[in-house]
């Protein structure tokens, strides 16, 4: 099924939805984003998203032209006019700088654009969470915060695409970044998590990765159920001698990680706790 499209207001099927060329989101790739889905027609986690939505455009010192509820209102129509039945939907909310001369300066764009996306949620393919996926450890490293602070949620993802890129190419589903200390951060798409000796371990914000939000519900779900979790410095060593690993995104949810290059990860099959983990996300996702 083809994607529902609003952009400033205007709801159109794919073919037609047009933004200009002038846009800085299109021509410097000035924006922030947040991609978001529902559980039975409901936005999963919308509260949590606005937030960083909004962490994201105050650090390019972007104002939202919108509030959370009038954007829920956008995302609701647009939704609606996708007609996707009984399908769950993928929603992307994409906010620029808008129109104007081409200058860096901020006086040129008065008036943002606003994009939302709607299409039906891609079904992922069972054999992924049966088996697992092989990621692969790329050379790209993750921005310094000094540089595109990754924090930002933002529409220029040429960094992450080039560590995707290289790790398709060497034949893996996903890719696995180290900042500029060498310290293991996220995935291309994905925030990483390690288990070792029944606790599992993510790398902390400080070492340079966007804050997930489902990685910060896997947290919380995780202690709820007794999990020990964690958030530390991790190197290379610690994924490769792993126990268990696992991705977390909004659209793959927890996703077993069984192999890193050529190396085994664990047994090389899907672990005990990110099968817990996931049936606690999705339990919290149903109950809300």
């Amino acid at each position: 099924m083809a994607a529902t499209v609003n952009v400033n207001g205007r709801i159109s099927g794919e073919r037609d939805a047009v933004i200009s060329v002038f846009d800085h989101g299109f021509v410097y790739g000035e924006g922030v984003y947040e991609t978001l889905r529902t559980y039975d027609g409901r936005l999963f986690l919308y509260d949590r998203h606005m937030r960083r939505l909004r962490n994201s455009a105050r650090m390019i010192e972007l104002e939202l032209p919108f509030t959370d509820e009038g954007l829920h209102d956008q995302i609701s129509d647009t939704i609606g006019a996708a007609n996707l039945g009984t399908r769950e939907a993928y929603v992307r909310v994409l906010v620029t700088r808008g129109v104007g001369d081409l200058t860096y300066n901020l006086n040129a764009t008065p008036k943002p654009s606003v994009v939302i996306i709607a299409k039906p949620l891609p079904d992922q393919p069972a054999e992924i969470y049966e088996k697992g996926v092989k990621v692969a450890l790329v050379d790209v490293v993750r921005n310094h915060p000094q540089s595109v602070n990754p924090m930002i949620k933002s529409n220029n993802l040429m960094n992450s695409a080039l560590a995707a890129q290289q790790a398709f190419k060497r034949g893996a589903f996903e890719a696995v970044m180290r900042n500029y200390r060498g310290e293991l951060t996220e995935c291309a798409t994905a925030n990483l998590f390690v288990v070792k000796d029944s606790t599992v371990r993510t790398p902390p914000l400080e070492s340079g990765l966007l804050p997930g939000i489902t990685r910060e519900i896997v947290l919380e779900i995780g202690s709820e159920l007794g999990i020990q979790m964690s958030e530390r410095v991790l190197r290379d060593g610690d994924l490769l001698d792993a126990d268990e690993a696992f991705l977390t995104s909004t659209t793959r949810e927890v996703l077993p990680i069984t192999a890193v290059d050529e190396r085994t990860i664990g047994t090389g099959e899907p672990g005990p706790v990110a099968h817990k983990l996931m049936q606690g996300l999705r339990g919290r996702a149903r109950a809300l």
